[in-house]
């Protein structure tokens, strides 16, 4: 069944200088795939800028202005119409062997998704819980067990952490958000030779919403796992995707993904206030 939604995330910064100039890029916009069709989707900023637009390494939708008026708040408003459907996964992306995982083809190829990272550190306790929660079971199921563990292990504690811990940190805390969620999950995936990757978005969190009702959303993380082909979990929730999740991007690590980031010259210090509101549109 398709679902349709629409994501207005409102993102302000407050200065207690004025800003004279700044560069920023917004990684905010839904992508297109085999799931998910973008009916429409547009960024306003406040104050107005110029925009430009391309895909990143990874295949993210960036969006990136320059402002050069002295200003004291910034408001970037993302607007987005998504269709979405359940993820199917297919026989083919959970049928790879061990063998086949430790191939030097398979290896090469997804390299970047089995490296640790300064997010995703391969630490002997990750490794070994990892191992542990493996056991004897082929790839795809192995995986789908330490998706597991992850879930139960964890607590979900918003304040726990921030945007700058570690998967090891967030383990040894054994509490954390969905990004905590989603790096301890891959640094144990990776760790055991399954290639993984990291994926921004949203979820809308009322699966009884009606068609018009409008709800706080969230930003959202989960992960892609290979064992084949690509398909999706959530760790958060140990759950498959389904048309309740909005792709964004992915990458390594949220560092590749991040929702808006920049530089700018004056300012002072600055306060931060985002919003997510999401419809059910049908």
């Amino acid at each position: 069944m398709t679902t349709r939604l629409r994501v207005v995330h409102t993102t302000g910064f407050v200065y207690s200088e004025p800003v004279v100039k700044s560069f920023n890029e917004t990684r905010l916009t839904p992508r297109n795939d085999s799931r998910q069709s973008v009916v429409l989707e547009h960024i306003d900023t406040t104050p107005p800028a110029r925009q430009y637009r391309y895909s990143d390494y990874w295949g993210t939708q960036v969006i990136t202005f320059d402002l050069h008026t002295p200003h004291d708040r910034l408001e970037v408003v993302s607007t987005a119409v998504v269709e979405t459907e359940d993820e199917t996964r297919t026989p083919e992306s959970m049928a790879a062997s061990w063998e086949r995982l430790r191939s030097a083809e398979v290896v090469d190829e997804f390299d970047e998704m089995l490296c640790p990272t300064a997010y995703t550190p391969h630490t002997d306790d990750l490794v070994a819980h990892a191992r542990e929660a493996a056991g004897d079971l082929a790839p795809a199921a192995a995986a789908e067990a330490v998706v597991a563990e992850v879930t139960a292990e964890m607590r979900y504690l918003p304040g726990a952490t921030e945007v700058h811990t570690t998967a090891a940190a967030a383990w040894e805390r054994r509490s954390g958000v969905c990004q905590d969620y989603a790096h301890v999950a891959l640094a144990m995936l990776r760790s055991l030779g399954i290639p993984a990757r990291y994926v921004s978005g949203y979820l809308h969190p009322k699966a009884s919403a009606e068609v018009g009702e409008t709800v706080e959303g969230e930003s959202h993380s989960w992960i892609e796992i290979w064992t084949g082909g690509w398909w999706g979990i959530d760790p958060t929730n140990d759950k498959p995707i389904d048309g309740h999740h909005i792709f964004i991007g992915s990458g390594r690590d949220y560092s590749d993904v991040t929702p808006i980031k920049g530089i700018y010259t004056g300012g002072g210090t600055s306060e931060l206030d985002v919003s997510v509101r999401i419809t059910r549109l049908a």
